[in-house]
């Protein structure tokens, strides 16, 4: 890397193709976050989704301490924790206990959607560990007080304290960051003096203006005295753009599906993906999803994220790299998604 390329991260979802296991998926994405960590990347993150036939990655903290016992340099965390799921108390017990496994390296992004459909989100509840959208400001605060060294203090009504840690004695935090793709968020994130990460590989719209409201209406914190963004980016790069073209394919069609609304389905591999048949409908939101993300050879990615840091003043892209796999390539790897991250480091 040059000394004004941006620095580089991931986001990783834990694909899961046709054929291929959950156990195989993991082990693709572990040794994806070693090669990460091996080429220089600045941090890895986990996404949490659930019930989902493509996506293995519903657990963000084992998956962050099983990457924590695989890498040696780079950040880890989640992209993100969807706090309507979780109690806050489990949260931060979860991550202060990452923290003492990885000090200094663990990232605890915060969202607010519940990250799958309704009836999964109803079982959720269900099992007593959500917490209110509403609350979401609320829970965010109890989340930092938690981890903090003096701890959270609960006041009963009829008098007296409870002072709650979230481990007994850390010597260091991790870093809360708060995600999102609306006004919302980014507002919620300027008034907390928060740092703030625009989902911008999930939809890119409304980005600019999330920035803005974010960067003109930051309020200082003590541990964040200036306002601090990054900004991700579905990316495939290849040997060649018509390679990068075909990896790019499953992703998107899996794109297709959830805004469509069709069943859901484990991605298929490149060849499953060019040989199935189309529609007008599909064929739209795959243009207009293709048309935001980064695709081609190293070079052409490289100077596209130069570009995109540059336009929208970040020193920081978070790369997910959705490079899809051919039939003939083993189950537990993911050898276009490692190109796709050596291939754009090596050009930036």
């Amino acid at each position: 890397m040059t000394a004004s390329a941006p620095a580089l991260s991931v986001l990783d979802l834990v694909p899961v193709h046709t054929g291929q296991t959950s156990a195989e998926a993991i082990a693709s994405s572990l040794a994806l976050a070693e090669a990460a960590d091996r080429l220089g990347y600045r941090r890895y993150w986990f996404a949490e989704h659930h019930n989902m036939p493509a996506v293995a990655s519903t657990t963000p903290p084992v998956l962050i301490a099983a990457a924590a016992g695989r890498t040696q340099r780079m950040r880890l965390g989640s992209g993100g924790v969807m706090l309507p799921n979780h109690a806050p108390l489990i949260v931060a017990e979860q991550f202060a206990a990452l923290e003492a496994i990885a000090p200094g390296r663990i990232d605890l992004g915060l969202g607010r959607a519940p990250g799958s459909d309704p009836v999964i989100t109803q079982l959720l509840r269900g099992s007593g560990t959500t917490s209110d959208v509403e609350q979401f400001p609320r829970n965010i605060e109890d989340i930092r007080a938690l981890l903090a060294g003096d701890g959270a203090t609960v006041r009963f009504t009829s008098g007296g304290n409870y002072t709650v840690h979230s481990t007994p004695a850390a010597t260091s935090t991790p870093e809360v960051w708060l995600l999102g793709s609306s006004d919302y968020s980014a507002q919620l994130a300027a008034s907390h003096g928060l740092p703030y990460v625009f989902a911008n590989h999930f939809s890119g719209h409304g980005l600019e203006r999330a920035l803005d409201l974010y960067r003109t209406g930051y309020q200082p914190s003590e541990e964040h005295p200036q306002p601090r963004t990054f900004l991700t980016v579905n990316a495939v790069a290849a040997a060649t753009a018509e390679e990068a073209e075909h990896r790019a394919l499953p992703q998107l069609r899996m794109m297709a599906r959830l805004r469509l609304n069709k069943p859901l389905v484990a991605l298929e591999t490149v060849e499953e993906a060019l040989a199935a048949a189309t529609d007008p409908a599909t064929d739209e939101v795959i243009a207009a999803a293709r048309s935001r993300w980064f695709v081609g050879t190293g070079e052409m990615v490289a100077a596209e994220t130069r570009e995109f840091a540059t336009r929208y003043g970040v020193d920081e892209v978070m790369l997910s790299p959705v490079a899809g796999v051919f039939e003939s390539e083993p189950m537990d790897a993911a050898p276009g998604r490692t190109a796709t991250l050596e291939l754009i480091a090596a050009a930036l």
